[in-house]
């Protein structure tokens, strides 16, 4: 049974997926207007900083009003409409939620929200690719232990680079390079192995920092490059998985 006939047997066994959506910028802005036509998913909620931004999502997607009325989760759940909040952490304890969909694009926001959603028993998709490069192996391990999934979004770019290699080593293809084309800031891209060995600064915790010294055109931006909070949990998250990852130096 391919996933439309399982989606459409569940609506009509009327116990549809229930989504959290938290993030209503472009992503989740697209992800509304598919997701009218998709069978067997209910968007419990909708959860955005600007509860407006949300609203307008919902109109720009073509939904009628009352679909986004709900004054609760509760009411949403009883009635098959959509809850919208500011709350994150509460769409994410929601009763009867089933998936949690990241969509904010921030590494910390992003990572917070997989941690509260590995700890309802939520399954996971991380659309915020940036969290994901920034700890997403540990995330995946931590949604295992938890007996949930861990994903990012199917049809989203990083999504479909994985499936592409996964196709190419199941026919018996060697890996060499894989990625997309795009645009970027100036950057030099390193094998995992390589920036994990050279402490190298995650681009995900790149932004706004305080460098302790010049760094030459060409040259990484290390951990001991910059000023950094070791009690913030976003660093706290990233260097537990550099440990738990990094393999041992050859001796």
């Amino acid at each position: 049974m391919n996933l439309h006939r399982k989606l459409q047997a569940r609506a009509e066994q009327q116990r549809p997926v229930r989504v959290g959506l938290i993030g209503a910028g472009k992503f989740g802005t697209m992800f509304l207007a598919q997701v009218q036509r998709t069978p067997g998913i209910h968007i419990l909620g909708i959860a955005d900083l600007n509860p407006e931004r949300a609203r307008e999502a919902c109109r720009r997607a073509h939904w009628p009003a009352e679909q986004y009325a709900a004054p609760s989760f509760a009411a949403a759940r009883k009635g098959g409409g959509t809850h919208i909040t500011e709350d994150a952490l509460a769409l994410i304890a929601a009763d009867g939620l089933d998936v949690v969909v990241e969509a904010t694009g921030v590494p910390a926001a992003g990572i917070r929200h997989a941690l509260a959603a590995i700890g309802h028993r939520r399954h996971i998709i991380m659309v915020c690719v940036e969290a994901d490069v920034l700890a997403g192996p540990l995330l995946a391990e931590r949604a295992r232990r938890a007996g949930v999934v861990y994903s990012l979004a199917y049809g989203d770019q990083p999504a479909i680079i994985c499936e592409l290699v996964d196709w190419a080593r199941a026919c018996g293809f060697p890996v060499v390079c894989a990625g997309k084309g795009g645009y970027m800031v100036w950057g030099k891209i390193l094998p995992a192995a390589t920036s994990l060995a050279r402490r190298g600064l995650p681009l995900g915790l790149a932004h706004d920092v305080k460098l302790t010294r010049p760094i030459a055109r060409g040259q990484i931006v290390t951990w001991d490059d910059v000023v950094v909070n070791a009690a913030d949990p976003t660093v706290a998250f990233r260097r537990e998985m550099e440990k738990t990852f990094t393999p041992p130096a050859p001796r």
